[in-house]
């Protein structure tokens, strides 16, 4: 195996493949999200009940979960190139079929494919950061790129809502897929697999710096075992299943309905809240890589950690209020939600900080699973809960109904705690920081 010596400084080069990839994983977040302001306009189009509208959700994110993993091997063998590109042009069908859809069954379909194309970015952003960036700014480009991901969220909330009710459902969610298609050609003209000294694509050793020429580490079965048999890619996996889940939920389906169906907020003041989230994740981000930085053996228990615990009594407290919750409550809510974006970012420098270099793409595909199988979880159990109380259409939204719905996050809460705590132990021996516990039998 080729080994190739430490790139220096980014060039302008380096920055404008990785601003334009970063800006197509922008489009990206507002595609994913795109149904967040619309979520009752979609109900009352295709005529559907909470847990129909759910399974919009459920499978656009079961199908991205789903194809981490492959978009993991095809990076490893394809490069940066045509899988961002492929990924954008399947957005772009994605919102073309939705723009048009007759029906709720062709409308989950289109919301399948947008998943496929989305699951393509954002590991497509951090192959340009392994590829074109010097290892020892990783962590902070990976937080860069999510802060930026974010704006995506501020498209979705307000200015797709203005023009869905400006003009029509076609024509939106046509102009968000005439979008896709521009991108595409942008990222074709700007992006490369690699820099032009590099004859081959490569993947990052974060332990020493150096680049490795490779191929993929998921060939085989041997290689996800592999990968999956390191408890720090297990801690990586479970720091990300709890840590955003609960914002996904919020802003991708329920956050707009249960802020002005169930609290009674105006849909100013929802746009507010919603937008208050996503700005403190923007914020927060840079703090928390900085802090992840210094502190690589405290990361969960400083910042992870504190963040579930942060977030689950925030829910708790907006859930027991009596009445409404006030403003300031809300606004604590969205600040609490937003801290688990940046958190989840921790994540992918566990997987970074404990997988070889050839392994980065299989390491970062299951750990970026992880959120999303929450995610669609937490979005399934919602929407099943307000139909199970008969109250599973925007006439029938009732505060009590929702309250009781967002109670069935607590159990994701818990059990990603647990098994952070007990992966982080395990990591923790495995470095030889903490001792293994010996059996009583094993003593003398």
């Amino acid at each position: 195996m080729t080994i190739i010596p430490l790139r220096p400084a980014p060039t302008w080069r380096s920055w404008l493949i990785w601003g334009v990839a970063a800006a197509a994983y922008v489009l990206a977040v507002a595609n994913r999200t795109s149904l967040a302001a619309v979520g009752v306009e979609a109900a009352h189009r295709f005529n559907a009940d909470a847990s129909t509208l759910s399974m919009f959700a459920v499978l656009q994110l079961a199908v991205y979960g789903a194809m981490q993993l492959p978009i993991g091997v095809m990076l490893d063998r394809v490069g940066t190139r045509p899988i961002i590109i492929g990924g954008m042009l399947l957005m772009a069908v994605g919102q073309a079929v939705m723009a048009f859809s007759p029906n709720v069954g062709i409308a989950i379909g289109a919301r399948m494919l947008l998943g496929a194309g989305d699951a393509a970015v954002f590991p497509s952003v951090l192959r340009t950061v392994a590829t074109w960036f010097p290892a020892q700014r990783s962590s902070v480009m990976v937080q860069l790129t999510g802060i930026v991901g974010m704006c995506g969220q501020l498209l979705a909330i307000a200015p797709l809502a203005a023009l869905v009710h400006a003009t029509t459902w076609a024509v939106a969610f046509g102009s968000v897929a005439g979008l896709c298609i521009l991108f595409a050609i942008l990222l074709l003209a700007v992006v490369q697999n690699h820099p032009p000294t590099v004859h081959a694509d490569v993947s990052v050793n974060t332990d020493t710096g150096a680049i490795r020429v490779v191929t993929s580490a998921v060939d085989t079965s041997i290689g996800l075992k592999d990968t999956w048999s390191n408890p720090g890619t297990r801690l990586a996996f479970w720091s990300h299943f709890t840590t955003p889940f609960a914002g996904t939920a919020f802003i991708m389906l329920w956050g707009i309905p249960f802020l002005t169906a169930g609290e009674g907020r105006s849909a100013g003041e929802a746009a507010l809240i919603t937008t208050a989230y996503v700005l403190v994740g923007m914020v927060l981000g840079p703090i928390m890589g900085t802090m992840s930085g210094r502190m690589p053996n405290h990361r969960s228990r400083m910042l992870v950690l504190p963040t579930v615990a942060l977030q689950l009594v925030a829910w708790l407290t907006v859930i027991v209020w009596p009445g409404p919750a006030p403003l300031w409550l809300l606004f604590v809510l969205a600040v609490a939600m937003g801290s688990g974006g940046p958190a989840s970012m921790i994540a992918f420098d566990h997987a970074r900080t404990h997988n070889p270099g050839h392994r980065l793409s299989t390491a970062t595909g299951i750990t970026n699973t992880g959120g999303f199988i929450a995610g669609l979880i937490s979005i399934f159990l919602i929407g099943a809960a307000l139909d199970l109380q008969g109250a599973g259409t925007p006439e029938t939204f009732t505060l009590d109904a929702f309250r009781i719905a967002f109670l069935t996050q607590v159990p994701l809460w818990l059990v990603g705690a647990f098994f952070i705590i007990y992966e982080r132990k395990r990591t923790r021996i495995r470095m030889g920081l903490d001792r293994a516990r010996v059996p009583r039998s094993g003593r003398h």
